[in-house]
């Protein structure tokens, strides 16, 4: 499988020389870095080529890498049932940038690109219908970035009195309290079988 995987990197990069910035084999995987203007032609090439045929899109997701000039990684995955292979495409992409739209490509690719959208914030040109599909329509910010606030920026709750659906900001009632995260029943007044925490550390101060 790695052979055939390497002639197939082989034979991306000798073929598309344009679009493969790089390629490496991970996991049983072939995984390619294509250039993000690219990315609409290398995916059709990769669907029609005799010796690919990736007619399966299985998901396109992100990571963020909020340090790096090119914030997001835009990932592709597909499969060719006919030569029985998996291939990992990579795109870089600031986050001033659009990513083209694969759609024309692959249909199914409308709501994968649509979650990136709503979780990452990465917009898509040329999408025909690009909106949240996860998250309400008012929600604030890409809950996947991750200068995301794990609290959020709202909640919601059910009015009785108003008799409707409402949004206030996120009011966070518990004191924040210490951790050490050492155990599962830290501050617990019983220990539960198992955890021998708490003796561990009687013994050590004594």
């Amino acid at each position: 499988m790695t052979q055939a995987l390497k002639e197939l990197g082989q034979h991306l990069e000798l073929k598309r020389p344009d679009c493969v910035i790089g390629w490496s084999i991970a996991f049983g995987e072939l995984n390619v870095d294509v250039a993000l203007s690219n990315i609409v032609g290398f995916t059709e090439f990769l669907k029609t080529d005799p010796s690919c045929r990736f007619n399966s899109l299985v998901d396109i997701t992100a990571v963020d890498y909020p340090e790096r000039a090119k914030r997001f990684d835009v990932v592709y995955h597909f499969l060719s049932m006919y030569q029985n292979h998996r291939i990992r495409l990579r795109v870089a992409v600031r986050e001033d940038e659009t990513v083209p739209s694969i759609t024309p490509v692959h249909v199914s690719a409308n709501w994968f690109e649509r979650e990136v959208f709503d979780m990452f914030g990465i917009v898509f040109s040329g999408h025909p219908d690009l909106r949240r599909i996860l998250t309400d329509y008012g929600f604030r910010g890409h809950p996947l970035r991750k200068d995301f606030p794990t609290t959020g920026y709202v909640e919601v709750r059910y009015d009785e009195e108003l008799k409707r659906v409402v949004y206030e900001p996120v009011s966070l009632v518990q004191e924040y309290r210490q951790f050490d995260f050492m155990s599962p029943w830290e501050g617990a007044q019983y220990v539960l079988p198992g955890d021998e925490k708490a003796d561990d550390k009687a013994e050590g101060t004594k």
